[in-house]
């Protein structure tokens, strides 16, 4: 339950003053199982949603935490797990209330609340299969976040043909961000960012060998970059998604308060 919902159930004499008072309280963090304090407020807070990091964690710590989240918000968004952790979330929840990115690495779990679609549009692109992991982490958050998502994968620069080709494709789907995910020598982005007119991050990913290897390639071939991109950290597959999500929102919200139709709803006329 949001803010918003709680003042106007106390509002309507649906809940009392104490009760209220609790929920405000929990708005904030709940404390689970002494292993975590899960931010089930952080959406509201910033605009990011609170996920769940499972490497690191037990099959069972991200389990209960992933209920925790649930109960608080209906939908909780769980990155990098591993196979032992997919299946006991599979066995937990069952498939249809688990989205899953391909390979299982990345997940959303769920009661059935929707997501809220807030008409902003992220693109994610990946230079090769090897980074597909990755790219999925950062689709998912970006849908987490309400955005519709394009993704267009393994189209890397040794192959250049390939993103030419889906050139005119993804500028009628008019993404407001693009992300793009890159090993090895970390090209693409340089490439996408020369080629359309809308912010690019850059995704370094932890493919290729010998010297540069596990990305920092990759990352330092983007910082270094002459067409303008942003970049995140190597693997940061959640941090692009919600850059590109929140920019993404920025501009559909920018782009509703500019829309006549709202502005004649507003003001009783056009301006």
């Amino acid at each position: 339950m949001n803010l918003k919902d709680l003042l106007q159930k106390y509002k309507n004499g649906e809940v009392g003053i104490d009760d209220t008072q609790a929920c405000i309280r929990s708005l904030g963090y709940v404390p689970v199982c002494d292993v975590a304090n899960i931010d089930t407020f952080r959406k509201h807070r910033t605009g990011i949603m609170e996920a769940v990091l499972a490497e690191g964690k037990t099959s069972e710590d991200v389990l209960e935490i992933a209920k925790a989240q649930i109960e608080a918000t209906g939908r909780v968004l769980i990155t990098r797990l591993s196979e032992d952790q997919s299946t006991c979330l599979e066995n937990e929840f069952g498939s249809e209330r688990i989205d899953w990115g391909i390979h299982h690495r990345t997940a959303v779990v769920h009661n059935g609340t929707p997501i809220r679609k807030t008409g902003g549009v992220v693109a994610i692109i990946s230079a090769g299969t090897a980074d597909i992991n990755v790219a999925e982490e950062a689709r998912m958050t970006a849908a987490e976040m309400g955005c519709e998502t394009v993704k267009i994968y393994d189209v890397g620069v040794a192959g250049l043909h390939r993103l030419l080709n889906e050139v005119k494709n993804l500028e009628s789907d008019r993404p407001d961000a693009v992300v793009v995910a890159a090993g090895r020598e970390g090209t693409l982005p340089t490439v996408v960012s020369s080629l359309f007119d809308v912010p690019v991050i850059g995704l370094p990913v932890s493919t290729g060998y010998g010297i540069g290897a596990q990305g920092e390639a990759a990352l330092y071939s983007m910082l270094q970059s002459c067409s303008v991109l942003s970049v995140v950290n190597i693997d940061a597959g959640f941090v692009a998604g919600a850059f590109a999500g929140r920019i993404a929102n920025t501009v559909a919200a920018a782009r509703e308060q500019t829309d006549p139709v709202v502005i004649e709803n507003q003001q009783g006329r056009l301006s």
